[in-house]
């Protein structure tokens, strides 16, 4: 199965930071005139919360059931009480979020084993999970008339719940929603199909173009609309709904591939609060790490580029690697363009682990924004139809970390089908200690598409834990108990060195260590960690290539939180790496 990411960008409204406020660049309302705001209350906030905005002429616009979180449109007085209000966090603009943005790839990811085991107990299926699990998709929507998204062979829908959070229709009319659900869950019925099959029910396609967990069923939370646009309110609304139709739909998984600018302290933030809601209500959360890996205006070789709500440390934030379109792994290696850590503000260890997600086949959404700009990137029919010619009309080409994020989804959704007691810390501990760790210590990659030379070293703020390994993942009887929360990395000034703080982020009971079963060097590999605790890396992060460097990744601030390049953004989701 050939699976692809799309690009990662950002948006940027116009917003500054008003003095003395518990807000966070919150622009400071005119008069007569209200400004869209969210906050994080330390509590669940209640109607008399409310009543009091509105005594100050401000109106509620979103409220929520399972996260601390109301979003209002506020007058300035409004505003001032809520700075006032010992039981208000944080007040943060609603900011916008965009969307990042098979055969080798299957085998890069070591995928073909759990197919056998499906098979052999008789599901007949390519990893199938028989509707029993649940994921839930927030993107821009999913094309549910997609014959993928429908049972092997049949007419009937996957796809069990449809609901936008930006307009009216939860169809896809961006292009990447539909995308990224194939990559989760789709079951290759267009490819195999078309292809025919041959006298004992396998595909006599060329190639066909399955999702890792074929058979799951999808819920389908539009949160991006026809260009890819959306905002934090609007995700925030769809993980709300996710928590309360968990038990109906028995959503285990949830994937995000968007995200924006870090902007203040996950510990803050309420886009970062809403998934860690979602992840101790026993979904595990998947997010993209974000395309920014690219950036170097600060001297910094794109670290410290990870985005948000990537950046908290319960969730399982995932980079793209580059598998070359070959079936061996050797020369598999990290993409130019894939954000690294720490992460802003808090340093942590991001991201968790990659998979591949560069040049990536999966459903397409006909007439979508993306597949009419981008035609080209339709594969052609003879990649599953070796009779055929022309370009496909049922599946499309992406590139970027959106694509890497289902393929982790999908693992996690096939390891809770297994096992249904899984928890989400169980699922990411397992997944981050059975990573594949054989990536070259470094690389230089020269890229045709910006004519330049990108070096990336393959340490624990580029591929976190390491490759993706579905196999070994599934198969693994691990039980590890507490916080499987990211840790912090802490930069000690006199030794010049990099150690890991666990209980920083995670409490003190937390599945790493520095012995045992998940210990730095088993969970990380001794490639990218060094001797006790001590974090190895290029010496751009926090040796003598650069002051300027050196202090944006270490510092207290967001550089990154400012910079948008929507060209670049959408250059990388249509080209990806070579």
């Amino acid at each position: 199965m050939r699976l692809t990411k799309l690009a990662f960008a950002i948006l940027l409204g116009t917003s500054w930071l008003s003095a003395g406020r518990k807000s966070s660049d919150v622009k400071t309302p005119q008069p007569n005139k209200t400004e869209r705001v969210i906050v994080l209350y330390r509590r669940q906030p209640n109607d008399s919360d409310d009543d009091k905005v509105r005594r100050k002429r401000g109106n509620v616009h979103r409220k929520f059931n399972h996260v601390p979180v109301t979003v209002y449109d506020v007058t300035k007085d409004a505003l001032d009480d809520l700075d006032n209000n010992p039981d208000v966090e944080s007040i943060v603009p609603d900011r916008p979020v965009k969307s990042f943005g098979q055969g080798e790839v299957l085998n890069a990811a070591n995928y073909w084993s759990v197919n056998g085991w499906y098979a052999a107990s008789g599901t007949n299926c390519k990893g199938c999970t028989n509707g029993s699990i649940g994921i839930a998709i927030l993107d821009s929507g999913v094309r549910t008339s997609h014959s993928d998204f429908n049972w092997w062979n049949s007419n009937t829908s996957r796809v069990v719940y449809n609901e936008s959070f930006v307009d009216n229709n939860p169809n896809d009319t961006y292009g990447h929603g539909t995308h990224v659900a194939g990559i989760a869950a789709g079951e290759g019925n267009v490819s195999c199909l078309q292809g025919g099959l041959d006298n004992t029910g396998n595909c006599r396609a060329a190639d066909s173009f399955w999702g890792i967990a074929a058979g799951a069923s999808i819920i389908n939370l539009k949160v991006l609309d026809g260009n890819g646009n959306g905002s934090d309110s609007a995700v925030i609304a769809a993980i709300d709904r996710a928590i309360q139709l968990k038990n109906t739909y028995n959503i285990r998984v949830m994937n995000l591939s968007l995200g924006r600018a870090v902007r203040e302290s996950y510990k803050t933030d309420p886009l970062c609060q809403a998934v860690e809601r979602a992840w101790n209500a026993g979904i595990v959360v998947v997010v993209a790490a974000g395309n920014l890996g690219r950036v170097n205006e600060y001297s910094t070789s794109g670290y410290g580029t990870i985005t948000a709500p990537g950046n908290d440390p319960l969730v399982i934030t995932v980079g793209a690697a580059n598998t070359l379109n070959n079936w061996w792994n050797e020369d598999d290696r990290i993409t130019t363009y894939s954000s690294k850590g720490p992460t802003a503000i808090d340093q942590v260890v991001k991201p968790d682990l990659v998979a591949p997600g560069n040049r990536i086949i999966a459903p397409q959404a006909t007439s979508s924004t993306l597949v009419s700009q981008n035609p080209g990137n339709r594969p052609l029919v003879a990649s599953y139809w070796p009779w055929a010619s022309g370009n496909s009309p049922y599946y499309f080409t992406l590139s970027g970390t959106s694509m890497a994020a289902p393929m982790v989804a999908g693992t996690a959704a096939l390891m809770i089908d297994r096992d249904h007691s899984l928890t989400p810390n169980i699922v990411k501990a397992r997944l981050m200690k059975t990573a594949r760790r054989g990536f070259a210590q470094t690389a230089a990659i020269f890229e045709p598409t910006t004519n330049q030379w990108y070096n990336v070293t393959h340490d624990i703020f580029t591929v976190g834990a390491g490759m993706l390994d579905v196999g070994a993942a599934f198969s693994s009887s691990d039980r590890p108990s507490g916080s499987a929360a990211s840790p912090k990395a802490v930069y000690n000034n006199s030794t010049r060195k990099v150690s890991l703080n666990f209980t920083s982020t995670g409490g003190s009971n937390v599945v790493w260590g520095t012995n045992g079963t998940f210990s730095t060097n088993v969970v990380w590999g001794t490639n990218v960690v060094w001797g006790t605790n001590v974090v190895w890396g290029t010496n751009v992060v926090w040796g003598t290539s650069g002051t300027n460097g050196f202090n944006v990744v270490w510092g207290t601030s967001s550089p990154f939180a400012n910079y948008s390049n929507q060209a670049q953004a959408m250059s990388i989701a249509i080209a990806g790496d070579q």
